[in-house]
């Protein structure tokens, strides 16, 4: 099957961001892609005030039900990268598996939040968001899809997890930082897909956010052996690949690296 993949520079105008989403989820369902995934915050990059305000309500907030028309509409299965999700006092960062008929299937919290001084820019998600505590595996005609988002990718017990309750499919979308990216993006995506004989799927964002912190790009599709089979540059755009996952099971018979994991020590 074809798997798409959007990778944008999302900013402050959250019409304009959906705009430009649905265009290139759009091109990807016309290549015939069965699951296109979207990246961390499409919908919106801005202010953590901007953030708190644009929190809305699953299933039944306004980009909620964008993106559940949207996959309905083109028949697909979509990732909505991440979105911030209100419940209660809480936000969390919250991406959404969506199926051919409009349903939410699965949601997942971002486990793993970025706190961090990069060359003097300043990431504190725990300033806005609470912290998810569960991992998401989903089972679908697809194959088995494992939920994750950006700095989830730095902690391989995570992938581990996902890989032990079935999934095939390892989803990442994503908002990387261009100076730790450029060096760490690429090999972190490449070992989580070797070390699991899993497919990995990121979608990252691309470029400067209004707060003047510049993401990397380089959205990918890495294979279970660890290849690289489609991968974007420095621009917005969609990239596709076929995801075999007959392949990745042949894999993982032929080399059954899981069961010989030790899993006392």
């Amino acid at each position: 099957m074809l798997v798409g993949v959007v990778q944008m520079c999302s900013g402050e105008d959250r019409e304009g961001n959906l705009a430009k989403a649905e265009r290139f989820i759009s091109i990807a369902a016309q290549q015939g892609c069965k699951l296109v995934v979207l990246p961390e915050h499409f919908s919106f990059r801005g202010k953590d005030t901007q953030l708190r305000a644009y929190a809305e309500s699953i299933p039944d907030g306004p980009v909620s039900q964008w993106a559940r028309n949207l996959a309905q509409k083109l028949k697909i299965w979509l990732l909505a990268g991440t979105i911030p999700e209100r419940d209660g006092e809480k936000i969390y960062n919250t991406s959404m598996l969506i199926n051919p008929e409009g349903h939410i299937i699965a949601r997942y919290r971002k486990i793993h939040l970025f706190d961090a001084v990069i060359h003097g820019a300043v990431y504190k998600e725990s300033a806005v968001f609470s912290p998810g505590h569960t991992p998401c595996a989903v089972e679908t005609p697809l194959g088995k899809l494992g939920l994750s988002i950006c700095f989830d990718i730095r902690f391989p017990e995570l992938y581990v997890t996902l890989t032990r309750m079935g999934a095939e499919i390892l989803l990442v979308p994503a908002s990387f930082a261009l100076y730790t990216g450029k060096d760490h993006w690429e090999p972190l995506l490449r070992a989580r897909a070797i070390e699991n004989q899993a497919y990995v799927v990121a979608s990252n964002q691309v470029g400067e956010s209004p707060e003047k912190k510049l993401s990397l790009g380089r959205s990918a599709i890495i294979d279970p052996w660890g290849v690289a089979i489609a991968q974007a540059s420095d621009v917005e755009t969609v990239i596709w690949a076929e995801v075999d996952v007959q392949y990745l099971r042949n894999i993982r018979s032929t080399y059954p690296f899981m069961q010989a994991r030790n899993w006392t020590i």
